[in-house]
């Protein structure tokens, strides 16, 4: 086939494998890998406020980028070398399936439904507290005692929040660099919500990582609300105040990269989101369940819009073309 084709049926099929498969075990996910890894230097880190550190963050980045992406590239290029060794065919067939599985395990478009639909079961059933129980595994925040206007809240604010970190972002680079560029961004997001904290013990081993996070999420994050807008036209929501809302209200998170998707959903679907004493958005009602629903479907359609508009396009005409060209250089040095 030819190679525009070849990336579409990746990016089609990784979405498919999202959909009707979704995530790997826990257990044996990269990123709970990753994190062990991660786990391993910190308590190692004797020293914590000298300059040095911050080198230590950095080339704790790098050490996991190099090994998960090195990983990543090394399963599909010996794919598509021991295969295609055998049937040219099966080896191009074969190759599409392990790219697109290594990429999937980069985003998640519907994995919030398996987290957010038993906490509004238990909130239309009245189970307050264990709706509140249930929520605390999405949110950083205390739920205990929390009501179910801010349940619900929690769960529009988390969903939205991650449309960027968890789908546009890793996509976006993944149509720039293919494989690699996923895993690039896939190693900062996480060490960033791992490190990434102002204080004493994360202040500078977290620094790297943290800005650079913040930099691969600068472009997504502010072409988010346009997407939303456009997904909420199909939706028949006020998608004309997603991009105003997203402009005025984008500097409420303390994130400089969140308030953009918040902002922009909170607005298209009429509802307003609030994290007590930390921020308040959005013109309307703290949403219901019905809301949790209408947001998850809005996030949903942004990302496969997003993804065959931009990510498909990128992919096909440069970000396969740099994948390729790794798996050529690793087949170059094996005895295949």
């Amino acid at each position: 086939m030819e190679l525009w084709l070849d990336a579409l049926a990746i990016v089609i099929l990784a979405i498919l494998i999202d959909r009707f498969i979704g995530d790997v075990p826990n257990a044996i996910h990269p990123l709970r890998w990753m994190g062990n890894i991660l786990d391993a230097i910190d308590r190692r880190i004797k020293t914590r406020d000298s300059a040095f550190t911050s080198v230590l963050g950095f080339l704790s980045y790098l050490l996991v980028f190099v090994i998960f992406g090195g990983i990543g590239i090394l399963l599909i290029a010996l794919v598509h070398g021991l295969v295609s060794a055998y049937d040219d065919v099966w080896g191009e067939v074969a190759w599409i399936i392990i790219s697109a599985f290594i990429f999937k395990i980069q985003f998640a478009i519907f994995s919030f439904r398996k987290h957010c639909d038993p906490i509004c079961e238990d909130l239309d059933a009245g189970r307050v507290e264990d709706a509140a129980a249930k929520v605390q595994m999405i949110v950083s925040r205390n739920t205990k005692g929390m009501d179910p206007e801010h349940i619900a809240s929690s769960c529009c604010e988390t969903i939205s929040e991650n449309l960027v970190d968890s789908i546009l972002s890793p996509t976006f680079y993944f149509g720039l660099l293919g494989i690699l560029g996923s895993i690039m961004f896939r190693c900062a997001n996480l060490m960033d919500a791992m490190w990434g904290y102002l204080n004493d013990k994360y202040g500078r081993l977290g620094f790297f990582p943290a800005k650079f996070d913040d930099v691969l999420g600068w472009l997504t994050s502010r072409v988010s609300p346009l997407f939303v807008a456009l997904a909420a036209l199909f939706l028949r929501m006020d998608w004309r105040a997603a991009v105003p809302a997203a402009r005025a209200e984008h500097t409420k998170t303390p994130s400089p990269n969140s308030g953009w998707p918040m902002t922009a959903v909170s607005a298209a679907l009429g509802i307003s989101m609030e994290k007590k004493d930390v921020y308040v958005m959005g013109q309307g009602p703290l949403p219901t369940t019905k809301d949790v629903q209408r947001c998850m479907r809005l996030v949903e359609l942004t990302s496969i819009l997003f993804i065959l508009l931009i990510c498909f396009p990128l992919y096909a005409f440069l970000g396969i073309q740099v994948q390729l060209f790794f798996e050529d250089l690793i087949l170059s040095v094996l005895p295949i």
